[in-house]
């Protein structure tokens, strides 16, 4: 098994005033649309503890990684506790299908106010798990299941203590932060740092009001990021809409994909054209579409991905989003009969895939390369790296018969088989 290094993040590339902005927006609303009265948050130093299944050695790892970033990168005074010792945050890891039961589409979620996945089912506790209801936080707990790759353990962890710390909002416009459900970003960026920083800003507190929060929001970024105070602030991007936020919902939200899952996903490529996004919106958009139809039309499958990668190649911030995007161009090459042009995809994108530490997508790109290798006659080189590949699939897809079905499918992209979807 291969493991990303879990390196600190850069800076954010962008201005303090953008930045407050969203800051705003995502500690002052739910991801439902509902506003936040006052600002809450841990108040002293933070206590946590891990409960429930044992996951690997790779999952404790990250954990102690992740609460060495929040220390360093954004100040927070995080420490980890025994499992038996109450603890402002635990982490249960539980069954999949467990979680499944009982939230069918999470793959793992932060709450407030229980201790345990037994007190979260309990009726009892419904009011203390309300956001709005919070003016201090000092018990939350998340839930993950313990049976899933350890990349996705990894996730769960950076996305939901974050949101447990700070933001319990998710932006669909946000470029350059894990707090955006199309799942892009997978480890805490500069720019999620920044906020969790400012979030426990000595000038901030538990029950201030937006208003106060934003009065004091420049001066508290200015000393944090003085950088970010002589960069250009462009024009806000438009709030997203929920009409478009339920279309992807609904084209996304089924394991099992129909007509309607199609329709959808059409209707929020029409709904972001018609909105003028020239955005990651638009390239997301584009991109579920591409993936839906692929198995129907792979000609508007394959006109869907390149259209959502010169989204995102028009933008530094989503070039991981391009590299998503780039899996479909270097499986079509290969299908095609034209493994040179996969190779260059393939390592055109490893090393962007490696940057954003995402060992399922580094892992894909350089099974492609295998692959196209093996198809040049090239036996001896491909055989290195489908070696590297599997190292990394280890960490990203977990499951040997996870990664046995990926080696299937790729296998089978080379003519005269016939293409398929990586999903």
């Amino acid at each position: 098994m291969k493991l990303p290094p879990g390196a600190p993040a850069p800076r954010p590339g962008r201005s303090n005033a953008s930045v407050a902005r969203d800051f705003m927006r995502l500690a002052f609303q739910l991801e439902s649309g509902r506003s936040l009265p006052v600002l809450s948050r841990f108040e002293g130093p933070i206590t946590l503890r891990t409960t429930g299944l044992k996951p690997g050695p790779a999952s404790e790892r990250d954990l102690a990684i992740l609460l060495r970033r929040l220390r360093q990168e954004a100040g927070i005074a995080i420490t980890r506790v025994p499992s038996a010792q109450r603890a402002n945050i635990t982490v249960e890891y539980l069954p999949r299908r467990a979680l499944h039961r009982a939230v069918p589409n999470a793959a793992c979620f932060v709450t407030p106010g229980v201790e345990s996945w037994r007190e979260y089912l309990s009726r009892s506790a419904l009011a203390e798990r309300d956001w709005t209801a919070l003016t201090r936080r000092s018990l939350i707990t998340v839930f993950i299941p313990a049976d899933i790759a350890p990349q996705e353990i990894r996730d769960c962890l950076h996305e939901e203590i974050a949101q447990g710390l700070g933001p319990v909002n998710d932006l669909y416009e946000l470029r350059d932060s894990i707090f955006n459900d199309d799942n892009f970003r997978t480890v805490l960026t500069g720019f999620d740092m920044l906020v969790l920083r400012a979030f426990y800003d000595p000038s901030l507190a538990s029950g201030m009001t937006p208003e106060t929060v934003a009065a004091r929001l420049p001066e508290i970024l200015a000393r944090l990021n003085p950088a970010g105070q002589a960069l250009p602030d462009p024009p806000a991007l438009p709030p997203t809409p929920r009409i478009w936020i339920r279309e992807i919902e609904t084209a996304l939200g089924n394991p099992r994909p129909g007509p309607q899952q199609v329709a959808a996903a059409r209707r929020a490529v029409r709904i972001a054209r018609e909105m003028g996004w020239n955005d990651n919106r638009l390239g997301f958009s584009l991109y579920a579409f591409g993936r839906l139809v692929l198995n129907r039309d792979s000609g508007l499958a394959l006109a869907s991905f390149s259209q959502a990668e010169a989204v995102f190649l028009a933008d530094p911030e989503t070039r991981i989003h391009a590299a998503h995007v780039a899996v479909q161009g270097a499986a079509h090459a290969l299908s095609s009969g034209n493994p040179r042009e996969a190779i260059r995809i393939a390592d055109a994108n490893s090393p962007v895939a490696l940057r954003a530490e995402n060992a399922s997508l580094l892992s894909t790109l350089l099974m492609l390369k295998a692959q196209s290798l093996d198809a040049m006659g090239r036996s001896g080189e491909a055989e290195i790296v489908r070696l590297d590949a599997l190292g990394w699939a280890r960490y990203g897809m977990g499951s040997v018969s996870e990664i046995r079905q990926r080696l299937a499918e790729i296998a089978a992209l080379s003519p005269p088989r016939k293409r398929r979807s990586l999903q």
